[in-house]
């Protein structure tokens, strides 16, 4: 691969928001037909490069050289990069749920014939585009009706309905399971053997080491350096070290459990699907946690695990039909979402932009959110006692922010999390359920979101993790919960969990023993 010709060279590239240097003097070079990995931690400015070269932030709103297929390029705008075949898929797909694969993937190009779209060429090129990237599906369905797997793939259709040269994909697999995670893998593959270039971003190490050619790092918004994967024997632990500058010697920080007595206890909880009536997503579900502890839940996508934390969390997901939650010895009933947190539960949810914050907000009206009650007086917010709060946690999760006044759409994915523990924290919780809360972060952040968890726990608090990524849940977790198609057939202590006996009880609906 380094004897092919140069495809892309940025050059000296610098970039500035008002307060931050997203990028200074970032230098990259990608070859025709290679698969080139971007890593970096959190805010170090992969997205914002990817940005620059696809004429998101055009052309004189940032300082440096961008050499595309050996001549200087000047994208006015995204459309002008795709024009000269180079394609972004953002982490955010830009799809429309209510429009079907076919409108989706022509959106702004349809075939037209004498004036008029032509819809029939339109169907018979989507079915060409989805063979093309291994997706039978009818051109016809509606995106919403189709899961993020798919979606993945209309995406990269879309692409390919642009003449993609150049493939570029920030976080393709942070939202998929891991067949989904393979497949899409297998494809990218498969685009190097027919000569197309890929640029893919991803904190998913493993994913990185098996797939890339060559891999950069940027740290800071500054180049680190160049890897040639297979020449200098690169692993996870080399890309790590790149990365945050040092060895990383666990992925973990050492913890001592100190566990109480069970405290919250849910038994018999059933639920059915908010719009198939017929469909239970919950069964007969019965689980505890003791203070002090932290709590996995293990299971396949569609397995139910978030649609169990949620339905338990103020019943804000699907209709119970019954089921006992006792705290503290006292049975409780949590109707609403208010009920959960004035009971002290808090829930941080898996998709932190739509759910768990609002974008046009600043961090501390975010932080201060979920509880309002503790900063007013007499209906009237106290504005010194919300920038006190905000202050404090920003400096007790070291937040990256110049300000809790900065918008928390400006901040990188691992400090919009810590946004989001932030509010919850604030609630005072004495249980925190917290659903897939490294989706999407560097390992960097992703330790010190592990020492929250564990210090919260420290301070006699229960905690849940639901996860997909089983190493983390067998680092991290006391004691780990299988769940299977709405039924928990597992109760697994950390000294018996490994990967094969997660995966046995994530896949069967016979339980295993509860202790």
């Amino acid at each position: 691969m380094s004897d092919a010709p140069i495809l892309l060279e940025m050059r000296s590239i610098t970039k500035e928001f008002p307060g931050v240097k997203a990028l200074s003097d970032v230098n990259l070079v990608v070859r025709a037909g290679e698969i080139h990995a971007i890593c970096g931690e959190n805010g170090a400015g992969k997205s914002t490069l990817m940005k620059v070269l696809s004429g998101v932030y055009p052309f004189g709103t940032y300082e440096g050289d961008i050499v595309y297929q050996g001549s200087e390029t000047r994208f006015a705008d995204i459309r002008a990069s795709e024009r000269a075949g180079i394609v972004i898929i953002h982490q955010e797909l830009a799809l429309i749920p209510e429009l079907s694969i076919t409108e989706n993937i022509f959106l702004g190009n349809e075939p037209r014939k004498r004036g008029a779209i032509d819809w029939k060429s339109a169907q018979r090129q989507a079915r060409e585009l989805l063979a093309r990237v291994g997706l039978r599906e009818d051109p016809d369905t509606l995106i919403k009706d189709i899961g993020v797997g798919k979606q993945q793939l209309v995406e990269i259709a879309k692409a390919f309905a642009k003449d993609v040269k150049l493939l570029i994909l920030d976080e393709p697999t942070a939202a998929l399971n891991e067949a989904d995670s393979r497949h899409l893998l297998d494809l990218l593959r498969g685009f190097r053997e027919r000569g197309i270039t890929s640029i893919i971003i991803s904190h998913k190490l493993n994913e990185i080491e098996a797939i890339a050619d060559q891999i950069t790092i940027l740290r800071d918004g500054r180049t680190v350096e160049t890897l040639d994967v297979k020449a200098d024997g690169v692993d996870e632990d080399r890309i790590v070290r790149g990365m945050v500058g040092r060895e990383l010697s666990s992925r973990f920080p050492d913890h001592t459990p100190k566990i109480g007595e069970v405290f919250f206890e849910v038994r018999d909880w059933n639920v059915r699907h908010p719009v198939s009536a017929e469909r239970q997503v919950c069964k007969n579900e019965s689980f505890v946690v003791r203070r002090g502890e932290i709590v996995g839940f293990a299971g396949l996508m569609g397995a139910g695990r978030t649609e169990l934390a949620m339905s338990v969390f103020g019943r804000s997901y699907g209709v119970w039909e019954s089921g006992t939650i006792i705290k503290d010895g006292k049975e409780i009933v949590l109707r609403t979402v208010a009920d959960a947190i004035a009971h002290g539960l808090a829930y941080v949810s898996e998709d932190r932009k739509a759910i768990g914050l609002n974008l046009l907000d600043d961090i501390k009206t975010s932080t201060v959110s979920a509880k309002l009650s503790k900063i007013t007086k007499r209906g009237v917010l106290d504005e010194v006692a919300e920038y006190k709060a905000a202050e404090s946690y920003r400096k007790e999760l070291r937040t990256k922010a110049p300000t809790v006044d900065e918008g928390v759409s400006k901040l990188s994915g691992g400090n919009q999390q810590k946004v989001v523990l932030a509010k919850w924290m604030f609630t005072d919780p004495d249980l925190l359920i917290l659903d897939e809360p490294t989706r999407g972060i560097d390992v960097g952040a992703k330790y010190e979101i592990y020492g929250i968890i564990q210090r919260l726990a420290d301070q006699g608090k229960g905690v849940i993790v639901i996860s997909s990524e089983l190493p983390e849940l067998i680092g991290l977790c006391d004691r780990i919960y299988t769940v299977f198609e709405g039924q928990i057939t597992g109760d697994i202590p950390r000294q018996d969990a490994d990967p094969e006996t997660l995966m046995k009880q994530m896949t069967s609906t016979k339980k295993m023993q509860t202790r």
